[in-house]
């Protein structure tokens, strides 16, 4: 069968795009923009990349076309596909009835940390031997790739929130025939397609239903609003997971402030010891959540912590791109004030004392539209200073939501931004630069400048 995607470079379309290849279908793909690192994932997949959405690419009619979520109405090979009746599908829907409804698939929800824990928990799935298949909105460094059909039954998916095309306003995870199902915090977010939080829940809940009562739903313990999505109504089995000593079937206890060692009990007994090169509480929380799936499919604790300690991160979470004269530079994913807050926390209590710099872009929808403003200056208490990207496509003013205050700067033009980064800058200083997009290549022009300024003292 020839498939063709529309908006082919987005991690989840790319990554459908890869496993609709090893399933042996003829793969061609589209996007307004094709760029690494997806395109060279795809062009190392075999996998034809059309610049822009002239509809003459669809001159040799594909079998099948899938549209991702970023297309609407008005799109040229949108209107084509309808006026001449081209068979069309979501990408969540092929996914859903062409690979997962053969599968148990554990699927990993939750407004924050889905692509790490997703990917947490496809190593410990690989080290335990069974060669499981995945989505991940991100790229593992155990692995290397975003996507792989697998050789076992078990498929990891990172279970999005958000809608699944314009024609079907579901959330992605619906579709997705979930068996065992990790809620790991539900907040308010995707402000351009939900009305508020009591809508974002009742996606959540869908997904609970969908969750058969042989499987399993797990939910942190001290997330109110996933306990009240819980709380309308659960068939499965259930488990939860804390570490602040709430009463939970998992239970963590912090050896080591910034979460590198902690100990694991399941049902008030201890099970495993964990010691990894990730950092935060919020990473500990994420792990327990991973304890609890593996157990849904028989991994034994001990296997689940032995896997950990050999996880590598993924890239753009908390990826370290250089260091220039003593300046550490990062590259972090955040786009969610409680992220930032959370991901500028752990690494404040990995570096102690040492001068932290926040760099950020407030870049998703749910950011551009100010929703979270109030939260903004909370987001950033960890950091010693923060600059703020006053991009054009913001319609408010930053500066109005931070405070007059001196460690607060907002910042109008890229090249000033790195130029008073790189002044505030000295030996020992972390710079965390934050966004969902490229940031204009802000990592490596702060390299090169410390690297420039290093060279001329």
């Amino acid at each position: 069968m020839h498939i063709h995607i529309l908006g082919v470079c987005g991690t989840f379309m790319g990554g459908l795009a890869q496993i609709a290849k090893q399933l042996g279908h003829k793969v061609t793909g589209s996007d307004a923009n094709v760029y690494p690192p997806m395109s060279d994932q795809l062009e190392a997949a075999g996998i034809e990349l059309i610049e822009g959405f002239d509809p003459a690419q669809l001159d040799n009619t594909p079998d099948l076309v899938v549209i991702g979520n970023a297309m609407s109405r008005g799109n040229p090979c949108v209107e084509r596909i309808l006026n001449e009746n081209i068979p069309y599908t979501s990408g969540p829907q092929w996914l859903g009835d062409h690979l997962l409804r053969d599968k148990w698939v554990l699927s990993i929800a939750g407004t924050h940390g889905k692509t790490t824990t997703s990917s947490m928990l496809a190593w410990v799935l690989e080290f335990a031997g069974f060669k499981p298949g995945f989505l991940i909105g991100g790229v593992p460094e155990n692995f290397g790739v975003s996507a792989r059909v697998g050789e076992s039954d078990f498929f990891v998916i990172e279970a999005d929130e958000y809608d699944s095309a314009f024609f079907d306003k579901r959330s992605k995870f619906v579709h997705y025939h979930s068996n065992t199902l990790l809620i790991n915090n539900v907040e308010f977010d995707h402000a351009d397609i939900f009305r508020d939080l009591e809508a974002i829940k009742t996606q959540f809940h869908h997904a609970v239903r969908t969750v058969p009562s042989n499987g399993m739903v797990i939910s942190q313990a001290n997330e109110a609003n996933a306990v009240d999505v819980i709380g309308r109504g659960c068939w499965s089995d259930q488990n939860t997971v804390s570490l602040d000593g709430q009463n939970a079937d998992w239970q963590a206890v912090l050896e080591n402030p910034d979460g590198s060692a902690f100990d694991v009990s399941f049902q008030g007994e201890h099970t495993a010891r964990v010691e990894w090169s990730l950092l935060g509480s919020h990473n500990v929380a994420n792990a327990l959540g991973v304890f609890a799936c593996a157990r849904s499919i028989g991994i034994l604790p001990d296997v689940v912590a032995d896997a950990l300690s050999s996880f590598e991160s993924v890239k753009r979470r908390m990826e370290v791109k250089g260091q220039v004269a003593g300046v550490t530079v990062y590259d972090d994913f955040a786009h969610h004030p409680t992220a930032i807050r959370l991901t500028l926390e752990g690494i404040r209590s990995r570096v102690g004392e040492q001068p932290i710099i926040a760099v950020l872009e407030p870049r998703s929808n749910t950011m551009k539209m100010g929703v979270h403003n109030e939260l903004l200056e909370d987001s950033v208490r960890s950091a010693d200073r923060s600059y703020w990207y006053q991009a054009d496509s913001l319609d408010y003013q930053l500066s109005d939501f931070l405070g007059d205050k001196p460690h607060n700067s907002v910042v109008n033009n890229l090249d000033d931004l790195v130029n008073q980064v790189c002044a505030a800058a000295k030996p020992g200083t972390h710079i965390v630069c934050m966004s969902n997009g490229s940031f204009g290549g802000v990592h490596q022009k702060l390299l090169d400048q410390l690297a420039a300024t290093q060279l001329d003292k």
